[in-house]
Order: C-alpha cells, then sequence, then structure tokens
C-alpha cells in the first residue's frame, strides 16, 4: 500500500493536494498515469473526464459555482495507483514538502526522505535538484544513471498542474527482485543448489559478481568463504581451443563446464543470474546439455520467485514452475500440453508463432500480452526468449503474476465510474427537485379551491401522489450521491433490528424463516436510524426475492448477524479498501443461489437490476450503498459457497458515545388550529432563481398573509434591500446564477447580523452546513408542498 503523511509523525501518510472539480480530479489521475506509461488507463481517465464535463454542460446546475462543499479531488483513485506501481513514486509540492509516496519509495531510501535530498552521492543530488528546477520551467525532466546503493535508477520528473511534482524512480522493481535472488543464492537456497550441483552467481550488468553460492566460490577461489562480490566473472574462466569453458584456477586438466545464462529480469541493464554445470566425465559438449544437467536446470527455476516455464522445440511444455503454475491457474495434477492452451483462442495464433520463431533460433527475446483461459478480463504480460544449452528445451517462458495489480485497477476503474456516476445522480436530483417542488406547490394551491367530491379534485390528488412518488426516487439517488440529509443518532444495532423486525417478519412471508444473531461487546455507532432501517429492509427484500424465485418450495431462511470487530482483525484480513480500525459488523445472508461472477461488480451501479421488466427499479443496493458510504461505513458483497449471498456492513465505532436529547412530544392539534398556526404577518424576502419555485412560493407565503418581495438572485435581493425596510426574514435558494446564497447572506448579515434566515436546497443539509458556516440558518430541504413552506415558516419568525 501507498503510505500518506501523518501530522504526527515524519513519515508521509496523508494526500492533500485538491481540486475544485471532479473533472480537474480525473485530469490529475490520468497525468499521473501517463507518468507512469499507463497509457491505456489514461485515456479512460481522460475520457471519463470529458464525460463529466459534458454531463455538466447537459445540466446547467453542475456548470455553476457549487458552494454547497468544498469538493475535494479523490486522490484515492491516485494513491491506489501508485501503490500498485513497480516504481518508487513520490510527490512534492511547490513549498519542497514530501506529501505523497509509496511502499516501494520507502524499500529503496529507508524510509521518506524529500527528494531531492535523498541519500544518494552528492553529485546526484545536485542533478536531481537541477531536474526539479526543469520540471517546474518546462513540465518535465529526466536524471539517468542516480546511483541508489550502488545500482543505477533512472529518475523522471513531471509537474501535475501547477503545485505539485511527480517523482517517478525506473529500475525499482528490478532492484525488488535482484535482490531476493541474491538472497537466495547467498543463503541456504544458494546451499541446497550447491548439492545439486549447481554453481551459480548473480552478474550485474558490467560483469562483475553481485553474490554467488558457496560451491561456486569454492571452485573459482579455493574456498567457499572466500569474497568475490565486485570481481570480473570472466576472469575466473577460460575456454580452450575446443571451445570448452573450465575455472582458470583448475586449469587444463579441470572439469569442463556448461554455462547457463537465465534472464529472470528485462532490460538491457538488468542483472543476469549465471549458472554453471559439470559436464558428464567422457562426454562431449554438444550445444544441448545431457538429463542429468537438465534435472538441475529444472530444479533450479523451480526454486526462483520468478513465473518461468520451459518449452521444446515442438512447441511443449518442458516445465514449469510453481510462481508460473500460481498465476496461470495451473491444475498441477494435469498440467496442460501446449502453451496454447493456456490462453483465450484469439490469442493462441500469436502465442504459438512466437514461440516457434524463436525455437527455430531467433535472437533476443519479445514481450507480449495474452489473456488466460481462466481469467479473460485480466491480461497478463509475458516475456518469450529462445533457451540455449537446456536440453530439450527450446524457449523460455517468463511471466509476472499481475492478479492483485489487474484487481486493484479494476477496483479503482469501478469506484471512478461509481464517483462519476454519483456526482451526475446527484446534479439530475437538485434540478428535478425543483421541477417537483413546482408541481407539489401548484397542485396544493389548486386543492385549497376545489374540496373532496369536485370532478377534479380526484385528478389533483393523483397528480400530487405521483409528484411524491418521483420525489422519492430523487431521494434515492441523492443517497446513492451521498448528498441526502441524514438525522444520525449515537445508537446500537441490534436496537436497530430490533425495530425492523416486526416489519420484516411480514415483508418475507411464512415461507422465509428470519433468523437474528447478536454478538457480545458490540461498540455504537453514529448513523441515521431511518436510513439503517431502509438498508436492512432493501437487503433483506432483495434477498426474498432471490429465494423465492430459486427455491422449489418457495422458501429459505434470512440470517441477520451483528460482531464486534477488532482492529487487529481488520489488520488480519489484509483487505485494501477497509481501514484499519474497531467496527461494529452487520452481516445479511441468505440461502438463494448467490449473485453470479459475472454481475457481482455491478450491483451498486444505479438503475441495474436482474428483475423482470416492473417488478424493479434498480435504485434499491445503490441507495445501500450511498447510505452506508454517507454514514463512513464500508458494505462487501460476496458468495458463501452452498449458502447463497451474504452483505457484510462495517461501521467504525464512535468512540466518544454522547446521549442524545429525547424528542419532545408534540401536542395534538385539530386541523383547524393547525392551519390557524400557520398564519403570520410580516414582510419576507424571496430569493429563488428558478421562476416556477419563485411563483409557488410567493403565492403560497402571500396567502398566508405575508408581504413577499422577491428577486432572482443574490445581486438583485442586494438592490432591492438598498431601498427597502428590513424584512422579518429572508428566504434564499443555495445554488444561483451571478450570486449565490450564502454569498448574499453574509453581505445582508453585515447590515442586519441578527435576519433570520431560512435556505431551500436539493443538497444534504450537512453538506449545506460546513459549507456555508452561518449562525441562526434554518433548512428547508426541496421538494416541499405548501403546508411544509408555511411551517418552516412559522418555526424561524416564531421559535418554540
Amino acid at each position: 500500500m501507498a503510505t500518506q503523511p501523518d501530522s504526527a509523525s515524519p513519515a508521509p501518510r496523508t494526500l492533500l493536494p485538491a481540486l475544485a472539480a471532479i473533472v480537474a480530479g480525473f485530469a490529475a489521475a490520468a497525468l499521473i498515469l501517463l507518468t507512469l506509461n499507463d497509457r491505456a488507463i489514461a485515456i479512460g481517465f481522460v475520457a471519463a473526464g470529458i464525460l463529466a464535463a459534458g454531463a455538466a454542460f447537459a445540466f446547467r446546475r453542475l456548470l455553476r459555482a457549487e458552494p454547497v462543499a468544498e469538493v475535494q479531488t479523490d486522490w484515492s483513485v491516485a494513491y491506489a495507483l501508485a501503490a500498485a506501481s513497480d516504481d518508487a513514486l513520490a510527490v512534492t509540492d511547490r513549498s519542497g514538502k514530501l506529501v505523497c509516496a509509496n511502499s516501494r519509495y520507502e524499500v529503496l531510501f529507508g524510509g521518506w526522505p524529500t527528494p531531492p535530498n535523498l541519500p544518494v552521492s552528492e553529485a546526484s543530488v545536485t542533478a536531481l535538484g537541477a531536474c526539479a528546477r526543469a520540471a517546474w520551467r518546462q513540465g518535465e525532466a529526466r536524471c539517468d544513471e542516480v546511483q541508489a546503493f550502488g545500482a543505477p535508477v533512472s529518475v523522471r520528473i513531471a509537474r501535475v498542474g501547477e503545485d505539485s511534482l511527480v517523482w517517478r524512480f525506473i529500475g525499482v522493481q528490478a532492484l525488488d527482485l535482484a535482490t531476493q535472488v541474491q538472497a537466495l543464492i547467498g543463503g541456504n537456497t544458494g546451499d541446497r543448489m550447491g548439492s545439486a550441483g549447481i554453481m551459480a552467481a548473480m552478474i550485474s550488468p558490467d560483469g562483475r559478481i553481485r553474490a554467488a553460492n558457496r560451491v561456486f566460490r569454492a571452485r573459482a577461489m579455493g574456498s567457499a568463504e572466500a569474497p568475490v562480490e565486485g570481481r570480473d566473472f570472466a576472469r575466473f574462466l577460460v575456454t580452450d581451443s575446443l571451445g570448452l569453458v573450465r575455472f582458470e584456477r583448475e586449469g587444463a586438466e579441470g572439469t569442463a563446464l556448461r554455462v547457463l545464462q537465465i534472464p529472470f529480469l528485462e532490460g538491457e541493464d538488468a542483472p543476469l543470474l549465471v549458472t554453471l554445470l559439470d559436464e558428464e566425465p567422457g562426454t562431449v559438449p554438444a550445444p544441448a546439455i545431457g538429463a542429468s544437467a537438465s534435472a538441475h536446470v529444472r530444479s533450479l527455476i523451480a526454486l526462483l520467485p520468478s513465473g518461468l516455464a520451459l518449452v521444446d522445440r515442438d512447441g511443449r511444455f518442458a516445465s514449469m514452475n510453481d510462481a508460473f503454475v500460481r498465476a496461470t491457474r495451473v491444475n498441477a495434477a494435469a498440467p496442460p500440453l501446449y502453451p496454447g492452451d493456456l490462453v483465450v483462442r484469439e490469442d493462441k495464433g500469436a502465442l504459438a508463432d512466437a514461440i516457434r520463431r524463436f525455437a527455430g533460433g531467433a535472437p533476443q527475446s519479445v514481450e507480449m500480452t495474452v489473456r488466460l483461459v481462466d481469467a479473460p478480463e485480466e491480461p497478463v504480460a509475458i516475456t518469450i526468449a529462445g533457451a540455449r544449452g537446456l536440453g530439450d528445451a527450446a524457449v523460455l517462458i517468463s511471466l509476472k503474476d499481475s492478479g492483485e495489480e489487474g484487481k486493484l485497477k479494476r477496483q479503482i476503474a469501478q469506484a471512478t465510474k461509481m464517483q462519476a456516476v454519483g456526482q451526475l445522480a446527484g446534479g439530475v436530483a437538485h434540478d428535478f427537485n425543483n421541477i417537483l417542488t413546482a408541481i407539489i406547490g401548484h397542485c396544493d394551491l389548486m386543492l385549497m379551491r376545489h374540496s373532496p367530491g369536485d370532478s377534479d379534485y380526484d385528478d389533483i390528488q393523483q397528480i400530487r401522489a405521483n409528484s411524491n412518488r418521483a420525489a422519492s426516487l430523487t431521494r434515492q439517488l441523492l443517497a446513492f450521491s451521498r448528498q441526502q440529509t441524514l438525522r444520525p443518532q449515537i445508537l446500537q444495532l441490534p436496537d436497530v433490528i430490533s425495530e425492523v423486525s416486526n416489519l420484516l417478519k411480514r415483508l418475507l412471508g411464512e415461507t422465509v424463516t428470519l433468523d437474528v444473531k447478536h454478538g457480545r461487546n458490540l461498540g455504537p455507532v453514529r448513523a441515521d436510524p431511518g436510513q439503517l432501517e431502509q438498508v436492512v429492509v432493501n437487503l433483506a427484500v432483495n434477498a426474498r426475492d432471490a429465494m423465492l424465485s430459486t427455491s422449489p418450495n418457495g422458501g429459505g431462511t434470512l440470517t441477520i448477524e451483528t460482531m464486534a470487530v477488532s482492529a487487529s482483525e481488520v489488520r488480519q484480513m489484509d483487505d485494501d479498501v477497509l481501514p484499519v480500525g474497531d467496527y461494529t459488523a452487520l452481516r445479511i445472508s441468505d440461502t438463494g443461489t448467490g449473485i453470479p461472477p459475472e454481475i457481482i461488480g455491478k450491483i451498486w451501479e444505479p438503475f441495474f437490476t436482474t428483475k423482470e421488466i416492473g417488478k424493479g427499479t434498480g435504485l434499491g443496493l445503490s441507495t445501500v450503498y450511498g447510505i452506508i458510504k454517507q454514514s463512513g461505513g464500508f458494505i462487501f458483497a460476496e458468495n458463501v459457497p452452498g449458502k447463497g449471498a451474504a452483505f457484510t456492513i462495517y461501521l467504525p465505532v464512535h468512540s466518544a458515545a454522547e446521549p442524545m436529547a429525547a424528542t419532545p412530544a408534540k401536542l395534538p392539534a385539530t386541523a383547524k388550529n393547525k392551519q390557524l398556526d400557520l398564519w403570520g404577518t410580516g414582510t419576507i424576502l424571496l430569493v429563488e432563481d428558478e421562476d416556477m419555485v419563485r411563483a409557488v412560493a410567493e403565492r403560497a407565503l402571500t396567502r398566508q398573509g405575508y408581504t413577499v418581495l422577491t428577486a432572482e438572485n443574490g445581486e438583485v435581493a442586494l438592490e432591492l434591500l438598498e431601498t427597502a425596510a428590513r424584512p422579518d426574514l429572508l428566504i434564499s435558494d443555495v445554488v444561483m446564477p451571478i450570486m449565490d446564497g450564502p454569498t448574499m447572506v453574509r453581505q445582508v448579515r453585515k447590515r442586519w447580523p441578527d435576519l433570520p434566515i431560512l435556505f431551500m436546497s436539493g443538497y444534504a443539509e450537512e453538506q449545506l452546513r460546513r459549507s456555508i458556516d452561518l449562525d441562526n440558518v434554518a433548512f428547508l430541504p426541496k421538494p416541499f408542498s405548501v403546508q411544509q413552506l408555511a411551517e418552516a415558516t412559522r418555526d424561524v419568525l416564531v421559535p418554540k
């Protein structure tokens, strides 16, 4: 995992850069991906940015300055990509502060030094500083042959935006794997190779020895403890007139050797693994090695951490090591005969041609990307090279197990898509709420002129009922985009389950059994109890439908469990998404057939449903996802073998639980008294840019006895107040052109600090209060009815 800066530690443990809009966030991620030379995914991020910008043009609300929240760029996308990179990465800001670095950076430099002041030579520090200055001026710079702990590393520096530099240290992956192989050769593994008759040494690109096993030292130097590091490898060997290779110290009477080079890393500057095998006495050396030496080679390949396989001249597998078996998901009990059996049909021809070409003696090597039959959605990179002196083997295939990296990239792409869809859904819901406010308001005004029994009364009621249904859909969209209004409380999950249990029993029916289990020592959580109940109901109804559609008897068991999950347990889970901490978990599982693997990654998307047409909106799980994320929690879906699907919700334990104030009981009131309570007097300034909403609100407030002044934006309102007397109440929309509501209110408060304010908005109250930062402000969510507007106005003017 990448590491972020922490204020309590000099180690960088947080990402501080922030941008003002989601489009800029996509651009930043794309720039970092381009820095990593991952052009395909970078183009995808650019396309996502263009899609977000296009959506903004389509919905004009998204183009306006959005004061409801300071939008922080979600740098977790770039942060996760930095962790997945094979290179050491770091990000510095204008002040030269290190704000981000991945774990490979820590391994390379033994901590978190700030570039260019790294633990390298003074000349390299000077060169890095010059490159950084050039990158600030020109946008990018490079510095080659920086010596990091004796190994050359290339440095690429790129400017991202105007405030950050991305430092990329290329060659770190070679250092990592080379270090592993070096440790293997110099340790017990090297001794085991020696007992099998294999002399091994790792050679740097300049031909000098970096490590050797004890058998090599004994044969080359005469002592198993003699140091050979840094010496010229070629000086230990001599070649006679017949082309036979021997150790120089053993002379012409020494045993002939077979020299084998294994390219376990790519690149001209990568180190080589060289092994030496004794020729069989009395045999004439041939281009191919004998069966005994071939067995030694197979033993060597089995010990290496890289995925390697040998293919003979007929194109059949000769051997493969455990790393290759794991990476290709091969059944070790019944391995495939040909390499083409591992890949999808479209890649078989290209792979067979490459193997045939190198088996025939083609020089160099080639890298290609193939898709495995068992995981066609995860392309893997393989390197194919001709093998000489390996007996029957003619081709060496090496590959890197990128399964976890591919999985992480797909998770990042999914999270980015969900973020973009959520932003779009929130904007659509906000604009649609304005339309619904006007429709519901006009229905209320018409109902005031009609009584039950009139010919139009039922039609108006039907229009109003359908508008309320549409309003519930917008609330679901806001829930998915994490912009709905929540009323969080400190609560215990068993209490929530207890409240909703009776409803669940009615919803599940007689054929589905409800099994509730509560764990011990459950910590309190902070969440909206009503929204949590909706989460449980949505998941339970989905489970019921799945069981009823698959079970021949139309039944099954729905299990609801609560459990405490400690930080140590989370650490053992080693999950890339779930941060380490204490959680109270809620698990809902069923006995259906589970979720098909091909759709499990799509279930959180809005409007995605597997139900029949007319049976579902596709917003149930997306609403669940939005509620849990807005509550600071995490939700995971999985298939339990033989038991169906399971959804696990992790809510952080609230460390400082404060008692919630009891809600005062409301006194009963007759409809007539309630209607009289809503009448009032005074002057109200109404500021709303939507003509239809402004017209409805003005008529509704006028009917309640108020004098109403109207303005279409903040500037017009300020001009009106220059000549008008002090109003008794200011009602304003939040998002408006030219001047938004909060900016206008700050100007008005300079003149009348105690003026009551009522904000109207389709966005979440929590977001508004965080961004507005004003006292004595009330909030009315859209869409609202005429009565709700009158009640909110009365509550502000006549506090209880």
